[in-house]
């Protein structure tokens, strides 16, 4: 018995570190094709790319672990189908159930692994990865000044190469004009020629430039523009010096992501939102507080209810207006409607301030949800793989992917669907995490029981048969 479980593990273990690694390399690729943008031409350090990479790996796990599993699993099963070993087990008096077993426990162990993962990794790499995506992206390309182009990277600049020689330093025909009091194009230098050369620290960029001009306006003078004074002055050679501070890669402090809920465990996230919880009900109370006597006979909640007190009103006619004489209605209504688009105003913002700060509590819910849903999800997909294979007896990458593919993507999109519908406050934020869950569940309870009870799934002819017995009974 020891020596099947030891197979049985064998086989499941390579598939799983090889599918999960797959996986996780398809969604980096996926990851680095989508913001390879950002990280083309600004001339980052190897180093900050690989720790990008690094964080970003983690980040995928919650995705490639499960589609690992239910992969890993169908190929495992599916081989032993194939090679008939199943059925030779089987003949040896050992169910599936108990060929299962080790792996059903390794699974347990994978869940509490990952939920480890989920609570106290998962917001260390998110809130590195975020913060370091942001440097990256916030990063200025490098100095990449180009014939005939207006350049304009460098702040207060813009420089206009005619003609750059073949070495990168030699330049004709230089244009630079400064806007660095921000007067528009009232100063320019002009150079026949001049030699651009970078610090050893990239740090600053030296121009050197020959036989030239320097044009200045004088904006300050009072007279009109054709009649404004000019300064013109000629060099022979001139050096021109540029900071390039601005586009060194600086890291943001950190803490100013910390808060966020990607970034904390289920500890932080309670605490978090139990914070922005009270500061609704605050926000609430002010409310009521603010228009609770700006409207005669009525008594406005922090709940938004409205309740009318009746003992306040006098016995007035059922329309207010039939109060007051014929020419007395139209100034009453000229007045009011000035109040009253002013109270619906603030109303309206009042509204949208707590529909927004609602959602951002949703958001620390889900995520709260979103540590078990990992775990939850790598025994639901053994549970559907393992039984799979076992039915469709094939291994290998073929049917096996395209079932496990199929199984995972149908999992991922309800998963989406369910999160997106509990940001929206469509779904509490347990039935929308658990969505996808709920649904793949009973899937797994039923294809375990089917291949342990060796019932024909993917027989025609008993699903025939079936239904033809259904019908009889239906008719009888």
């Amino acid at each position: 018995m020891k020596k099947i479980y030891l197979l049985v593990i064998k086989l499941y273990l390579g598939p799983l570190v090889m599918t999960f690694f797959i996986a996780l390399f398809i969604l980096l690729m996926q990851f680095l094709w989508k913001y390879i943008d950002d990280f083309v031409g600004k001339g980052l350090e190897w180093y900050i790319i690989a720790q990008l990479m690094l964080y970003a790996s983690a980040t995928f796990v919650p995705m490639a672990l499960p589609l690992a599993i239910l992969l890993s699993s169908l190929m495992t099963f599916g081989n032993l189908g194939e090679k008939y070993e199943l059925t030779a087990i089987k003949a040896a008096g050992i169910s599936l159930r108990s060929i299962m077993k080790p792996l059903i426990i390794m699974s347990v162990i994978i869940s509490g692994i990952a939920f480890y993962f989920s609570n106290n990794v998962m917001p260390f790499a998110n809130l590195k990865f975020k913060s370091l995506l942001y440097d990256v992206q916030s990063k200025k390309p490098t100095v990449n000044i180009q014939e005939g182009v207006f350049y304009n990277g460098i702040d207060g600049y813009i420089i206009k190469i005619g003609k750059k020689e073949s070495d990168g330093k030699t330049l004709h025909n230089v244009m630079i004009y400064n806007h660095t009091k921000r007067t528009g194009n009232t100063n320019l230098t002009i150079a026949k020629s001049g030699k651009m050369e970078l610090t050893s620290d990239n740090r600053f960029l030296f121009f050197s430039l020959y036989d030239g001009f320097n044009y200045d306006e004088d904006l300050t003078s009072t007279e009109k523009i054709q009649n404004r004074p000019m300064t013109r002055t000629s060099f022979t050679e001139q050096f021109r010096r540029f900071d390039l501070s601005a586009f060194a890669f600086s890291k943001t402090n950190e803490e100013l992501f910390k808060n966020h809920f990607q970034m904390l465990n289920l500890n932080q996230l309670i605490k978090a939102e139990d914070t922005l919880i009270q500061e609704l009900n605050t926000k609430k109370i002010d409310f009521y507080k603010m228009y609770k006597n700006r409207f005669y006979g009525l008594s406005i909640h922090y709940d938004t209810t409205l309740k009318v007190n009746s003992d306040t009103f006098p016995k007035f006619r059922n329309n207010f207006l039939l109060n007051f004489p014929k020419e007395v209605r139209a100034k009453i209504i000229e007045n009011i409607l000035p109040s009253l688009q002013s109270v619906k105003s603030d109303i309206d913002y009042w509204k949208i301030d707590f529909d927004d700060r609602e959602e951002y509590i949703r958001r620390y819910d889900i995520e709260w949800h979103r540590k078990f849903t990992l775990s939850f999800a790598c025994l639901i997909l053994f549970f559907i793989g393992a039984p799979l294979g076992a039915i469709i007896r094939k291994g290998g990458f073929g049917l096996p992917v395209v079932m496990s593919v199929l199984f995972f993507v149908i999992f991922h999109i309800l998963s989406m669907i369910g999160e997106k519908s509990s940001r929206e406050g469509v779904f509490e934020a347990f039935q929308g995490m658990w969505l996808s869950s709920l649904i793949f569940l009973p899937i797994g309870i039923l294809l375990t029981f089917k291949a342990t009870t060796d019932s024909p799934v993917f027989d025609g002819d008993a699903w025939k048969r079936f239904f033809k017995k259904y019908f009889v009974r239906t008719k009888k």
